[in-house]
């Protein structure tokens, strides 16, 4: 293997500082990796690239993992009750009350979309926002997150982008990302235009008022989603890789960008999209948080960081509140 993806380097390289740092083990960092590029020995090939040590590189004649049945995955599914493991003051249970929640499913490219979707009791037509989950698919965590906006007053929509893979409880939890990277970002795209047609046809939805918003891979979906879904009103992405800067000038939707001080692998890269963004006409504000890595607003995860986690979940509403 001589070249990764977009996706595929930035997952590999998330991965990667996630092992450095200790919160990932060598054997869990190898078998995502491996899943991603589609055999053990292309695995070894990518760990090189992005900087891991010969040392720490497994041998390429070893099989390719095994997958894992669903049921040994932990923490797939949505649960009733209290989110497992939340820490955020901000999570909405499954259950509040004066809340909807549902699995809908919707045409996209041919097949069936599943998404889990969030709304206030109220019938009357109100905004909406696209969420697009991490590279871990869609979990009970974005789930919450769709929970907290519908608490907020917008229909929430998650899509599950491995719906035409059995939907992200069948994967193995370290097959996830390689799926998600094997079926391309323009899919992914393609899906939440779908899932934008779909809050538009639902009479709770104002259907000139929807947003969009995503995370760490998700929020490189919604970077993406902005050069291409004209419709929409407003995103904000979270820690995603930028869309190439030659698509920067097609943006329509006033875009917010949440970054990580200590992020340098994406927040590295922010000068260059800031100075793109500036030579357009396109409304747009990118935010630095103080003190934070990578991830820090999933409260489920060992870089959350409260403080700054509210302050960019305040900072989004306030957009969307502006611009939508």
């Amino acid at each position: 293997m001589t070249q990764l993806g977009r996706f595929e380097k930035y997952l590999i390289e998330e991965f990667f500082d996630d092992y450095r740092a200790g919160a990932m083990t060598q054997h869990t960092f190898t078998r995502r990796v491996a899943f991603i590029t589609g055999s053990m020995a292309a695995a070894s090939a990518a760990m090189l690239l992005v900087g891991c040590s010969p040392n720490e590189v497994p041998r390429s004649t070893d099989p390719m993992p095994t997958p894992a049945p669903s049921s040994s995955l932990p923490g797939s599914a949505a649960s009733a009750g209290a989110v497992p493991g939340a820490k955020s003051p901000l999570s909405v249970p499954e259950g509040a009350a004066g809340l909807v929640t549902a699995t809908v499913r919707f045409p996209a490219g041919g097949a069936d979309v599943s998404g889990y979707l969030a709304r206030s009791e109220a019938s009357k037509a109100g905004p909406a926002v696209l969420v697009c989950h991490e590279n871990r698919g869609l979990t009970p965590h974005i789930q919450d997150v769709a929970r907290r906006f519908a608490k907020a007053g917008y229909t929430a929509l998650a899509l599950d982008l491995l719906s035409r893979e059995g939907g992200t409880e069948s994967l193995d939890r370290d097959a996830v990302p390689g799926a998600l990277t094997k079926a391309g970002a323009q899919r992914h795209v393609a899906d939440f235009s779908a899932g934008f047609g779909y809050l538009q046809s639902q009479d709770f939805v104002d259907p000139d008022r929807i947003a969009m918003t995503g995370y760490c891979f998700g929020g490189g979906i919604t970077w993406q989603a902005a050069t291409e879904l004209t419709g929409l009103k407003a995103t904000s992405a979270f820690y995603g890789p930028a869309p190439d800067l030659d698509k920067v000038p097609s943006i329509k939707p006033a875009v917010f960008g949440v970054y990580a001080e200590l992020d340098d692998r994406i927040t590295g890269a922010m000068p260059a999209f800031r100075d793109a963004l500036a030579a357009t006409d396109v409304r747009h504000e990118l935010k630095v948080y103080p003190g934070v890595d990578h991830a820090f607003h999933n409260d489920t995860g060992d870089r959350y960081n409260e403080t700054q986690a509210t302050a960019a979940w305040n900072d989004t509403l306030a957009w969307f509140g502006k611009y939508v």
